[in-house]
């Protein structure tokens, strides 16, 4: 089966916009009027599946289901490994543990690829940006009540303040003041 994220050299998060830019940024680079021979064969077969990834990858539906195809065959390499070498089940557990280990750790370091990639814009921007990144590193990780960061108290106060700043916008306009009104208690 293709990996179409490797093909498009984009990471399994990442956003129609993301795939976007990498397919028309490989749409130029192989585009096959720029070679000759063999050469052109192959930068056509190259754009062939480039264009079928980004037709997959941008429909939502499809999408879905070619992930799934793909942890179904992730899931099956991982459980043909175990059977082959015919491990305990202590060290198949291990196992597995394992190989999710390792894609867990390959999404952290796409993410933190694209991290770098995403500039901010303006203060807003960044501010958008630090609450974002903190949420998804949260998400990583099971959610603890015990466990609650510096980090989580600041992407609380960081979205109370921006929540606050939006509503203080909203009362100035004319036209939202009554809604606002509505949603404060006294």
């Amino acid at each position: 089966m293709k990996n179409y994220y490797e093909i498009l050299e984009v990471s399994p998060k990442a956003s129609n916009e993301i795939i976007e830019n990498a397919y028309k940024l490989l749409q130029k680079k192989y585009q096959p009027d720029q070679y000759i021979g063999e050469e052109r064969a192959e930068a056509e077969n190259k754009l062939r599946d480039i264009s079928e990834a980004y037709k997959i990858l941008t429909d939502s539906f499809l999408r879905e289901q070619y992930n799934a195809e793909l942890e179904r065959e992730q899931t099956s390499k991982t459980e043909a490994y175990v059977q082959a070498k015919v491990i305990k089940p202590k060290q198949q557990r291990e196992v597995r543990q394992k190989a999710r280990r390792q894609v867990k750790q390959n999404v952290i370091q796409e993410e933190a690829q694209e991290e770098q990639q995403m500039p901010a814009v303006g203060s807003f921007g960044a501010i958008v940006n630090i609450v974002k990144n903190l949420f998804r590193r949260r998400n990583r990780e099971k959610f603890d009540i015990r466990n609650i960061k510096r980090e989580d108290y600041i992407a609380a106060g960081l979205t109370a303040v921006i929540i606050i700043v939006l509503g203080v916008i909203l009362w100035f306009i004319p036209a939202t003041r009554g809604f606002i009104r509505s949603l404060i208690p006294f």
